[in-house]
């Protein structure tokens, strides 16, 4: 497995009234938090705060190229975001013990927190396709290249693992600087994840290795 210390490139927030940040997704052109009351949109380049929607956001956000994926409580809603409205809801895996969210071949993959697992879930009817084991606490979830990514938070540490899909064994460790946190993930397809940073109220930008 390989090793090494997180480069954490840049930070945004905290940002006004926003007490926690929970899921984070880009959808090629802001970066979308959940915030408990409502998703949040930000330019990465400027940082500035684009726009909001008021919908339930206590988890992992997702965007399929359309839609963003929202988790609420023990439901997953799927939200047009030019208009804000919430189109389907299916159930949560983990019946509210959910964390990250993210897209990937058509599937959604949903992070269960304490349950330490990742679940490929059906998008129409939210059943289970497989689960994949960690031996840590999953926080964000995020595919990237074919490769699999999720934070993980325990204790006062939080890292992000690149795992084997089929296995769940980690192949590769970025170490967060102790006490700052990982609650959202999210890739922009290129060089950086964007990390939730939990009560910090912010957003960090982490280079991910070549």
């Amino acid at each position: 497995m390989k090793r090494s210390a997180a480069e954490v490139v840049r930070e945004y927030g905290p940002f006004p009234g926003v007490d926690n940040v929970h899921g984070v997704t880009y959808d090629g052109r802001r970066v979308w938090f959940g915030a408990g009351d409502k998703l949040i949109a930000f330019d990465p380049a400027s940082g500035k705060t684009l726009r909001a929607i008021d919908v339930p956001a206590h988890a992992g956000t997702a965007f399929d190229g359309r839609h963003l994926y929202q988790i609420a409580e023990n439901r997953i809603q799927k939200i047009d975001p030019d208009t804000g409205r919430v189109l389907a809801t299916i159930p949560a895996p983990g019946g509210g013990g959910d964390s990250g969210l993210a897209w990937a071949e058509g599937t959604l993959w949903v992070g269960q927190y304490r349950e330490r697992k990742i679940h490929q879930v059906d998008p129409e009817t939210g059943a289970i396709l497989r689960t994949i084991e960690s031996n840590r606490f999953v926080t964000g979830v995020t595919w990237t290249d074919g490769e699999l990514w999720h934070g993980t938070w325990e204790g006062d540490e939080s890292d992000l693992r690149r795992v084997d899909p089929r296995t769940g064994q980690v192949l590769e460790k970025l170490e967060m600087p102790t006490g700052v946190h990982v609650s959202g993930l999210e890739s922009d397809g290129g060089d950086r994840f964007y990390c939730g940073g939990g009560n910090s109220g912010k957003v960090r930008a982490v280079r991910r290795p070549r």
